[in-house]
């Protein structure tokens, strides 16, 4: 196989890698759950993700994600095309991934919420800290960036582009569970987080205590 012919292969994976995550984040979250995560000589299982919509006049009003006041700075990523990380600080200290999965021009995003380190363990453990427990490496999305090694300047990478330094690839979908989204203050009653039963991996809920009681949001 010619060398041009290896890298319109890798072209060709790439978009259909990124396509399978386009449109509905609702879908794209479920269609991530059991994906490989790899990032800085560490790779997980994603076991629980978050979905997350856009501006009022989209397809999916919502006013928890970073993109429902428009498009500006940091977040124009998250307006497409899907299959690109959108990183940001929680705040101010942890720093979160998301992967982009609205159409171009169109936002929609869906948090990496925990993961199930597969190799590079001990690389992993060194980043996190020599007393965290093997299932809590990538628990939580703060975690889970320290894990694999993704930081701010990540932000825009194409995750299915074999020479990014974080990438992804799809697995088989699998049946998830599904819940309200941790620590939102508005739409915290969405059940748009979704995990994957009996992984020790995934993250505790916990509602906002400025979010209304439950019933009372949307």
């Amino acid at each position: 196989m010619s060398v041009s012919t290896v890298v319109v292969a890798e072209c060709r994976i790439a978009r259909v890698g990124a396509e399978l995550l386009a449109g509905d984040p609702l879908a794209a979250a479920r269609r991530l759950l059991g994906a490989e995560l790899t990032g800085r000589g560490v790779s997980a299982v994603v076991v629980e993700v978050e979905a997350y919509g856009g501006p009022p006049d989209g397809p999916w009003p919502d006013a928890a994600s970073h993109s429902f006041r428009g498009a500006s700075g940091r977040n124009l990523v998250m307006f497409g095309p899907p299959g690109y990380l959108y990183t940001y600080r929680s705040h101010g200290i942890h720093i979160c991934a998301n992967v982009v999965c609205g159409y171009d021009g169109v936002a929609g995003a869906v948090l990496l919420r925990a993961a199930a380190v597969r190799t590079g363990t001990e690389l992993a453990r060194r980043r996190r800290g020599p007393t965290v427990r093997p299932v809590a490496l990538a628990r939580g999305p703060g975690n889970l960036c320290s894990a694999l090694g993704i930081t701010m300047d990540d932000n825009g990478v194409n995750l299915f582009d074999p020479d990014s330094p974080v990438r992804l690839t799809l697995g088989v979908p699998d049946s998830a569970v599904d819940g309200p989204r941790v620590g939102v203050s508005t739409a915290a009653d969405r059940r748009w987080r979704f995990w994957l039963a009996d992984h020790g991996e995934v993250s505790a809920y916990r509602r906002s205590p400025r979010a209304p009681a439950p019933g009372a949001s949307d």
